[in-house]
This record gives structure tokens, C-alpha cells and sequence, in this order.
């Protein structure tokens, strides 16, 4: 009934039994602009296989959910205008109406494990946005990782949002939260946060062993791979902190509620960083995948 194409290398890479990584759709129509945002889907491709893996972007396309894009189609995607920005609440409809829509990372992770991929990286989760107490804006992706049996990597939560209640929220959900190679939960653009993340693990291996002692107790749902932004690409706490403070306002005087938030958000802190959050943003997206290409490859040795 659902319409799952691969793309010829991904398909390749199945037959094989070789390690796949998985990656979101939307940071490339919502992320980023053109042209950087196919520039950085490129690279962030060649990055998982310079380190092992084959990458799976995945999107719906035509009404199909397609699990790795051709060149061409990852072209077209970066330039169409209007995509759908799909979550669990209407990645069916997509399907069913023959849309076309890029993936959050909620819907990542249903294509991911639907196509039996059990990594995948991002750039930063959606979590709890700041003043959810009156909004009740709380990402769909904390409850996805509940329920889908995928290891995420991202540089934690996206950085304009309530760190501390999204940490709350993944504990209150029973998500492993996992500091690679620090104590701190990293905050996006900034490698440390003022939080202490839950979890610590220095070493892809351990990360696939956890993921596979999950799946034998029995445990639903995935865990997440907060991995720190490389320290020379970073943008320290002190300067970002109020620039997002300064966006977050904007945000409200301009009336931006629901799905337009974070797109705005982030367009918002390009502007005022004058492009620096753009840069800080590849660099720890090709970090993630250089990392969940690791894991992915380490599960592959757990399995055998």
C-alpha cells in the first residue's frame, strides 16, 4: 500500500547488507537557502560515504516516500517552492493526496525504520519550544524517539528552544540522551550548554550496543546521539544567547505561530549573525553524519 522507492545505491546497499544512515529532507527546503542548501545535501552525502555508510535522504515525492534521491531529485528538491513539511500528523495525507513534502525528523524516523535504517543524523532535534506553558508547542520528534526504534545523532535541540524542558520531557519519555564524548548537552551553534546531559559515551561502539540492548529488553522507541559541534566552528553561548533572544521577540511581534517558527527562527539568527549560524550549521550537520555513519557501520559489526 505505501509507495517506498530507493534510490539505486541505497537499493544497492540493502541487497548488500551494508551500513546505511539516514537523513532528513527538511533542512533542505525549510533550512537552508538556495544554493547552499543542495551544496550542503551533497556534502553531507559524501560524508557518509567517505566514513563507511551509504546515505538515505528521504522525502515524499509524487505521493511516493522515496529513501535515498538521485542527484536529480535531490536538485529539484532543493529548488521546489512550497514542499510540504511533514511530521507524523500529516505524513499520510501527503502520501495519500500525492503530495510532496520534505521530512522532519519525526517523519525521518517513520521512513527510516520502514526501509530498516537504524541511524540517522540531523542537524538538531525539535524539542520544547520557550513559553510552552501558554503555547503547548512541543515538537512532535520528542515523542517520536518514544516510539521509533532509531538512533538519532544531532548537535542536541535546536538552541531557540527551552533546553531544559525538552531534557525534562525526553526523560519523562524514557529517551536515552547521550552527551558523545563531554558531560554537557550541547546546544546547536554552541558546543556546551548549562545543562548536563543524562547519558555520556565516547565511542560509536557502545552507542550500537546500547541501540541493540534496547530492541532486547524489549524497549520501544530510539535514543539520541547529542554530538557537540566541532569548537572552531562554534558560536559561543554568550554571543548567540541574544540574538535568539532578539529573534524570539521579532517572532512574537510579527504574530509567527506553529511550523513557520523555527524556519523564521533560524532565518532571523542568519540575518543577525550575518551568515555565521549558516556556517556553524553545515559544519555540525557534516559532523553528525560523520559520527552516524560510524554508528551505522559499528551496528553492522554488532549484527554479524
Amino acid at each position: 500500500m505505501i509507495d517506498i522507492r530507493y534510490s539505486a545505491e541505497v537499493a544497492k546497499a540493502r541487497a548488500e547488507k551494508r551500513p546505511l544512515v539516514a537523513l532528513e529532507s527538511t533542512i533542505i527546503t525549510h533550512g537552508m537557502p538556495w544554493p547552499q542548501n543542495l551544496e550542503m545535501a551533497r556534502r553531507v552525502e559524501a560524508t557518509v560515504r567517505e566514513n563507511g555508510a551509504t546515505p538515505a535522504t528521504i522525502a515524499v515525492i509524487d505521493g511516493a516516500l522515496c529513501v535515498g534521491l538521485e542527484d536529480a531529485q535531490l536538485e529539484a528538491l532543493a529548488q521546489t517552492r512550497g514542499a510540504a513539511k511533514l511530521s507524523r500528523a500529516d505524513m499520510a495525507a501527503c502520501l495519500a493526496m500525492g503530495g510532496t513534502g520534505a521530512t522532519t525528523v519525526a517523519a525521518t524516523m517513520i521512513g527510516a525504520a520502514l526501509a530498516g535504517i537504524e541511524v540517522f543524523a540531523t542537524g538538531g532535534i525539535g524539542g520544547v519550544h520557550r513559553g510552552a506553558e501558554q503555547s503547548f508547542d512541543i515538537s512532535a520528534d520528542l515523542q517520536e524517539l518514544a516510539r521509533t526504534p532509531v538512533t538519532v545523532v544531532a548537535a542536541g535541540a535546536k538552541a531557540i528552544l527551552d533546553l531544559s524542558k525538552t531534557l525534562e520531557v525526553l526523560e519523562t519519555l524514557g529517551v536515552p540522551v547521550i552527551a558523545y564524548g563531554q558531560d554537557d548537552f550541547p546546544a546547536f551553534w554552541s558546543a556546551s550548554s548549562a545543562f548536563r546531559a543524562p547519558l555520556r559515551m565516547d565511542d560509536p561502539a557502545t552507542i550500537a550496543r546500547a541501540h541493540r540492548m534496547r530492541r532486547a529488553l524489549d524497549i520501544p522507541g530510539g535514543q539520541l546521539v547529542a554530538n557537540p559541534i566541532p569548537r572552531d566552528a562554534e558560536i559561543a553561548r554568550s554571543e548567540i544567547d541574544p540574538m535568539i533572544a532578539r529573534a524570539l521577540k521579532d517572532a512574537e511581534t510579527h504574530k509567527i505561530t506553529g511550523k513557520d517558527v523555527t524556519p523564521y527562527l533560524l532565518q532571523r539568527i542568519y540575518e543577525l549573525t550575518e551568515g555565521r549560524s549558516l556556517t556553524a550549521n553545515i559544519a555540525l550537520v557534516l559532523n553528525n553524519a560523520r559520527l552516524g555513519a560510524a554508528i551505522a557501520c559499528a551496528m553492522g559489526e554488532d549484527g554479524k
